[in-house]
């Protein structure tokens, strides 16, 4: 499957791409069992090339216990059962290419499962043996060892990232228990994932997403924090942190950028980084292709602030030459129309809460507006599923969460839950869902928007097919165009305009030869109202 031949713009498609995220577990059931299937992404390929996307990123799909989500991987080159097999995952790659639309799959470097057959077997080899050299096994703390080797909080709100085994040795895990960390100052680890990437690059995908890409590499001495911000230090300190964005990542990623050259595929790294120009070593041209735009994903609904984190975002790629990434959610952040209708309406993990008040009307409205802002900037696009059907986020209940980050925090954090309940394809809901899907999202249902041309869906599919015709939008310049305060205006090539009012009022437009396309309508005198986009001809 490997030499399939590729388009003309095979070489740099990734610089401009709209990618849709796929969360295969929630997105379709092609058996009835209730949870999402490979055989359910075969059956809505169509809808996902009509809908004008260029690639699809699944989120894992291997065997996997499902502690977090599968991202807890216990076989990388096996297919969960759940889902389907490894033929079908290649007859689903070469459906999918045959539709113009490329496949990227996520590796998950950090971490396996404990289910993994090197974890296993490091269990059972004790203290002491190569096995657990795979891994991070230390000694405790105290007379008898029974305190923890250190003091590293989890990227789980903060819990014990040391859980002890029996024979009285304990193993880090920055995540959950059931997630130990790889030591990758072990050849084997190194190996081991250079082997996984050419496995799947054979098997016809066009990329890879690395999850926690600057989590990898440790300090071998696993020093203790000790009072000092478990968050990435910025460069101005002197020191390295000791398990994030540390400088020996960089030879991993040029073996690599390597490997994926030689089949022409690419990478996006998921790189939380404050230090831009940290950041942005990731990406030169030896190294990851593209990294996920947490900064603007995070932004509030504010024209200063966006304005910021566009130029920011910009400016720090312009150095390396490497494209934007743009991305309003994905499967572990509050969904837009929600997030948008309410009184804070940036993204924080610390501040998710139960109960938080929401105008579903503000934020669907200002969901619109935002869509068009993203496929209006320059680099390529993400969208996750559902976002085109202006899904909220939904509110499981209680007794139905599954995520570990509610448990973690003792309940007081929702979890990534409400993001993840499955698509309605119809108004007739899934039979017996993994996750229960709320009364009434039948009237979000993707055969009720397809006919309706005021309808999330349709505002997505128009924009995506103008942004693939159009020329000027995806890759290139931008240019700020004066605007009155509260209003986002920029001309891209081709005569290209995009216009956003958050504003209190409406706005005028500016000379223009066509509207192409609008968020909502104008009012009668012609203004753009408030929390509305368009994008115009000039």
């Amino acid at each position: 499957m490997a030499d399939l031949p590729l388009p003309a713009d095979a070489a740099d498609w990734w610089r401009s791409a709209a990618i849709y995220q796929v969360y295969v577990r929630s997105f379709a059931d092609g058996d009835g069992d209730g949870t999402g299937d490979l055989a359910g992404v075969r059956a809505r390929l169509p809808y996902l090339a009509e809908l004008g996307v260029d690639a699809l990123w699944f989120t894992p799909w291997y065997l996997s216990p499902l502690a977090d989500g599968g991202y807890d991987v216990a076989d990388y080159r096996t297919i969960d059962p759940a889902f389907g097999t490894l033929a079908e995952a290649e007859r689903l790659i070469a459906e999918a290419r045959a539709l113009g639309v490329r496949t990227i799959v996520d590796i998950v470097p950090n971490h396996v499962s404990d289910q993994h057959a090197w974890f296993r077997a490091a269990l059972a080899a004790g203290p002491g043996s190569p096995e657990r050299e795979l891994f991070h096994f230390r000694p405790g703390r105290g007379e008898r060892g029974e305190l923890p080797p250190g003091d590293w909080p989890s990227q789980f709100n903060g819990a014990a990232t040391w859980t002890r085994v029996p024979d009285g040795e304990w193993y880090l895990h920055l995540f959950t228990p059931q997630q130990p960390d790889l030591n990758w100052d072990h050849p084997a680890v190194r190996r081991e994932h250079e082997d996984v990437l050419r496995f799947w690059f054979e098997r016809g995908v066009a990329g890879v997403r690395i999850d926690s890409a600057a989590l990898l590499a440790k300090d071998p001495a696993l020093p203790d924090l000790a009072g000092r911000p478990p968050e990435p230090w910025p460069s101005g300190t002197g020191e390295a942190h000791p398990y994030i964005d540390r400088d020996d990542l960089h030879a991993i990623y040029r073996s690599w950028r390597a490997i994926a050259d030689s089949y022409g595929a690419v990478f996006v790294g998921e790189v939380w980084l404050p230090d831009s120009e940290r950041f942005a070593r990731y990406l030169r041209p030896e190294e990851l292709h593209t990294a996920f735009n947490f900064s603007f994903l995070s932004c509030p609904w504010d024209a200063g602030r966006l304005r910021t984190s566009i130029e920011e975002t910009l400016a720090e790629h312009a150095p390396v030459g490497a494209p934007a990434t743009w991305v309003l959610c994905n499967h572990d952040v509050t969904r837009t129309v929600t997030r948008y209708g309410r009184a804070d309406t940036r993204f924080d993990f610390a501040a998710k809460a139960f109960g938080t008040p929401t105008d579903l009307a503000l934020g669907t409205r200002r969901a619109r507006a935002a869509a068009l802002l993203t496929l209006a900037l320059p680099g390529s696009v993400y969208v996750y599923q559902g976002e085109e059907l202006g899904l909220p986020e939904a509110d499981v209940p209680i007794d139905r969460i599954q995520d570990p980050m509610h448990f973690r925090s003792g309940g007081t954090d929702p979890g990534r839950d409400g993001c993840r309940v499955p698509l309605p394809w119809t108004a007739e809901p899934w039979h017996d869902p993994w996750l229960p899907q709320p009364e009434g999202w039948g009237g979000y249902a993707a055969d009720r928007q397809a006919g309706d041309p005021d309808s999330m869906l349709t505002l997505y599919r128009t924009a995506l097919a103008l942004r693939r015709a159009a020329g000027g939008f995806g890759g290139g310049s931008l240019a700020w165009l004066p605007a009155p305060p509260g209003v986002l205006a920029f001309a891209r090539p081709d005569g290209l305009v995009c216009v956003v009012n958050l504003s209190g009022a409406p706005a005028s437009l500016p000379a223009h030869t066509s509207l192409l396309l609008s968020s909502s309508a104008l009012d009668a005198a012609g203004l753009l109202p408030q929390d509305t986009a368009v994008w115009l001809r000039t």
